[in-house]
């Protein structure tokens, strides 16, 4: 056994983490829906950049192991096995648990033979008004090439027995335009029953003789093709970043076939067909006892079904932000925190909507990663060009999958007047900053700062916990205005006063802080270090964090996906633990916290200990100076977390999880549960 975990292998956990939560009777009906959704949409972007990835350095012959010592083709097939028996069991929970347990409560999703005859009336209707009409079926022979099957489509197999009984095979794509689930009436046969949906797909294949009239249709199977989408732009070669991220998406399209999900009792001969014409090897293929593409489960989510879901909350407005006080004098009397979902986002928007409307405001800069739509961000920051500020924006086009979104946001804004900055040649601008300039009533220049851990996007942060802060220290001020000069001009600055920016100071002061913890324990005792991040995969921090647990620097990690950082080890990791936590919201926040001797630092921001992130990324970090909001993250964020023992894992040296047990007579504490009953009591 190697010192370092497998990346690969460890987000497989993560993922089965994902579906314990869909097995966790505790949870409501519907959000274990959901959970089995997520791990459905998780596992599809897997494929599409993590074992694409490694498809493309088997295919280049890479002989260079990995840092924990695998070679891409021995990880290619462990991440293989790991998938397949991690989807049998998501298969299993669906069919034998979540699903028998919503019938209970009303809700059926029923396969095509289990339908009564006023259903299959219902469902027939459907399909001739609103399903074939937009049905293409596709023949597949020497007049008609094979189709190209995009990604993430769901598509039917159709065998044809034409004359002197020859096979012929066509392909029909299931629209993605129209429900996945479609609703029909409740169940004859259940009293208790208030919605019924049976598959799209199922009603198609019922009805698929009416796409081939005349002659003999004895067989159709449902299959999905899941395509390389790590795209790669060639920034260097490009006049036109925008332009070139618009190809790429296209491209994207046509990305090489790296997964094959077929129905379980599909045909060799068609599974064959399938898999020359999509150029796959039989590893490739997954045979699936169950529906294709459970991602399809959000639309259940969607039900209004209260008492199927968590209980719903109202984010709190922080009391120091409750009384109605100007927000830029609550922020010059000292700087705010804002911890979410926990505390309401709408202070956020608040800020870039009075800099916009604030007559003494000159200036705003904001970068933006992932906005989302309709967002109330962007509309105050068009605002407040048209109110003859000047606004500089960094949208990243290259943040992944949200390419199209800010493609159509860089238009937006640069209509009105923003000075757009596209990203940074090299690198993925990751930073969240929004720096407002404002000349106070002395005639002074003060500015105004927000820094996060997560985006600026109003629909994840009422699911994503994170931090924010509101500052007006002038030396981070000044640090926020000359990043932003070098992310709008060129970015050659090397030293700023209080920020860590990678990937200039970032692993370096990291680093230093580390070491400098190692040094204080072994003169002084007490050493103690905790850091919550979402991924830990860089071999240099984790050998740092192996050597102060080696001089026996208490090491505490709240990790909540990947971790290749093995714990509990003796001679080399016997004082690290390791605490995955997955729930109701995503873990998003990263903090790093020293002991520094009894002199507490900690340090907040958007950099996951990753080498993209320490080393190829535009990141922020910075330190929390206020001593109560620095206990406050210690208590509220660090501490509970780790004495989490409901929705707690911890990783065990083999690279399991074990559900954190409480002790006898220790009380259950569910971190994220507690924050929500201490935000409703303020």
């Amino acid at each position: 056994m190697t010192n370092l975990i497998n990346r690969e292998l460890s987000w497989l956990e993560f993922n089965r983490r994902v579906l314990q939560e869909a097995q966790d009777p505790a949870n409501p009906l519907l959000e274990r829906a959901k959970f089995l959704a997520i791990f459905a949409t998780n596992l599809d972007e897997f494929f599409m950049i993590r074992v694409a990835g490694l498809h493309d350095q088997v295919a280049a012959d890479v002989t260079q192991p990995g840092p924990e010592g695998m070679l891409p083709a021995q990880t290619l097939e462990l991440v293989m096995q790991g998938v397949r028996a991690l989807q049998s069991e998501h298969l299993r929970t669906w069919q034998e648990d979540v699903k028998p347990a919503l019938m209970a409560h009303g809700v059926c999703v029923l396969d095509w033979q289990a339908l009564n005859e006023e259903q299959r009336a219902l469902a027939s209707h459907y399909f001739h008004r609103h399903v074939f009409p937009i049905l293409t079926p596709l023949a597949i022979d020497l007049a008609h090439p094979f189709p190209h099957i995009s990604n993430l489509s769901l598509s039917l197999a159709v065998v044809i027995r034409g004359e002197r009984g020859r096979l012929h095979y066509a392909r029909v794509k299931v629209p993605p335009s129209l429900p996945r689930l479609v609703s029909l009436t409740q169940c004859q046969d259940n009293d208790d029953c208030t919605r019924c949906f049976t598959w799209l797909d199922q009603i198609i294949a019922a009805h698929i003789d009416t796409l081939f009239p005349g002659q003999e249709v004895i067989g159709t199977y449902a299959f999905r093709v899941t395509r390389d989408a790590d795209i790669e732009i060639q920034e260097d070669e490009a006049n036109d970043l925008r332009a070139t991220v618009e190809r790429s998406i296209k491209d994207r399209r046509f990305g090489r076939v790296v997964r094959l999900e077929v129905v379980h009792d599909m045909p060799e001969d068609v599974c064959s067909l399938l898999e020359h014409n999509l150029g796959l090897s039989a590893q490739d293929v997954f045979y699936l006892a169950g529906p294709l593409d459970l991602s399809c489960l959000w639309e259940l989510h969607r039900l209004p079904i209260p008492e199927l879901k968590d209980p719903p909350f109202n984010p709190r407005l922080p009391p120091d932000l409750a009384n109605g006080q100007d927000l830029f004098e609550r922020i010059r009397s000292g700087d705010v925190l804002l911890h979410h979902p926990y505390d309401a986002f709408t202070p956020v928007v608040e800020f870039v909507r009075a800099a916009a409307r604030d007559p003494n405001v000159l200036a705003i800069k904001q970068t933006l990663y992932r906005v989302g739509k309709n967002s109330p961000i962007v509309e105050a920051l068009k605002e407040a060009v048209m109110n003859g500020k000047q606004v500089a924006v960094l949208v990243e086009l290259k943040a992944r999958f949200d390419e199209e979104n800010n493609i159509q946001w860089t238009r937006a804004l640069e209509e009105v007047g923003v000075h757009v900055v596209y990203g940074l040649p090299g690198y993925k601008v990751h930073a969240k900053v929004c720096l407002v300039v404002r000349r106070e009533q002395n005639g002074e220049i003060c500015r105004y700062v927000h820094l996060s851990t997560g985006n600026y996007n109003v629909d994840t942060a009422r699911v994503y916990t994170d931090l924010g802060l509101f500052t007006c220290n002038p030396e981070i001020g000044q640090d926020a205005s000359e990043l932003f000069n070098n992310l709008t001009g060129y970015f050659k600055q090397k030293c700023y006063r209080r920020l860590l920016v990678a990937p200039v100071s970032l692993r370096q002061r990291l680093s230093e802080l580390i070491e400098r913890e190692i040094i204080l324990h072994q003169e002084y005792g007490g050493g103690h270090l905790i850091f919550k991040v979402n991924q830990l995969v860089d071999p240099a921090m984790i050998q740092l964090l192996y050597r102060a647990s080696q001089v026996g620097v208490r090491v505490d990690l709240l990790v909540r996906g990947m971790c290749s950082l093995r714990p509990g080890i003796p001679g080399l990791s016997k004082n690290i633990r390791v605490v995955s936590i997955v729930g109701r919201f995503l873990e998003h926040s990263r903090v790093y916290y020293f002991r520094n001797n009894g002199a507490e630092e900690i340090y907040v921001g958007s950099a996951d200990l990753m080498e993209r992130n320490l080393d190829r990324r535009v990141e922020t970090v910075y330190p929390i100076l206020d001593p109560a909001i620095r206990q406050r993250i210690k208590t509220e964020v660090l501490e509970l977390g780790l004495a989490d023992n409901v929705k707690a894992r911890e990783l065990r040296p083999d690279g399991s999880y074990v559900f954190v047990t409480p002790k006898p007579g220790e009380p259950l504490i569910n971190s994220q549960l507690r924050l929500l009953e201490l935000s409703s009591e303020t």
